[in-house]
């Protein structure tokens, strides 16, 4: 929804996106409008946890070619964000064995941690470094775009591997490709399809992937979850002024 849709939309009252991330709507000129923007936490959550899961183990498994993998049973998992979807790929990863650490600066209380069996870290760092698979879910904000870069990954354990699910803009592309090239060791795989795709796959092989689309979301259960969900939102906002999921307060 971008400017010109918003102002070419004379009597529009509410917009909902039906997903968490709401980057794809101009904030600012919806809000200039008195225009309440919605997203839908949570409906798409099970979906983007379970492929980061398959990635996971898709890259353990040297892309499904032939040759000796690995396995993700005993490895440490970190998740960067511990929102709706970094608790679900918390919880699968411990399913599947593996150790699971989490940073997120916005959930001080231990307690939440340690009910999923988690544990919490103090830093982006000590989280990169003790990381054998890295699971992104941090937003685009003016803080994150470009914070994971050269030093964070030179940082990761001997066959190491970055997943993400997240954005593309908090990659900086130029030092994921200076450590990897630095590095052999080193794995990439996304959902969000970097600028310099063709290069990274070209250069890396196998240590490399990205969907051909962003697909984290793309099950018939999450469309339909996400689309139940903003159309309530709609009609409770119409009926009852509910502006719960709000995003541009």
């Amino acid at each position: 929804a971008t400017k010109e849709v918003i102002d070419a939309a004379k009597k529009l009252k509410v917009i909902v996106r039906a997903g968490a991330g709401y980057d794809n709507i101009d904030l600012q000129a919806a809000t200039a409008r008195g225009i309440v923007v919605d997203n839908t936490p949570g409906q798409n959550s099970n979906a983007v946890a379970e492929l980061a899961l398959a990635m996971m183990i898709f890259m353990a498994r040297n892309g499904f070619t032939p040759g000796t993998g690995s396995e993700i049973q005993g490895k440490t998992l970190g998740i960067h964000a511990y929102g709706n979807v970094g608790r679900l790929v918390g919880r699968k990863g411990r399913a599947m064995g593996m150790n699971v650490i989490a940073y997120d600066p916005f959930i001080t209380d231990s307690a939440v941690f340690e009910a999923d069996g988690v544990k919490k870290v103090n830093s982006v760092e000590e989280l990169y470094k003790n990381s054998d698979y890295l699971s992104l879910h941090i937003p685009a904000t003016e803080q994150t775009k470009g914070s994971i870069g050269y030093d964070l990954l030179m940082s990761m354990p001997k066959g190491a591997t970055l997943v993400n699910t997240a954005r593309k803009e908090v990659i900086d592309e130029a030092g994921v490709i200076q450590a990897m090239t630095e590095r052999e060791d080193l794995k990439y795989i996304t959902d969000i399809a970097p600028e310099a795709a063709a290069e990274m796959s070209e250069k890396f092989g196998k240590r490399f992937f990205a969907t051909p689309k962003k697909m984290g979301a793309e099950t018939a259960e999450a469309n339909i979850n996400a689309g139940l969900a903003a159309a309530n939102q709609i009609v409770d906002f119409f009926k009852t002024g509910n502006t719960r999921f709000q995003v541009n307060k």
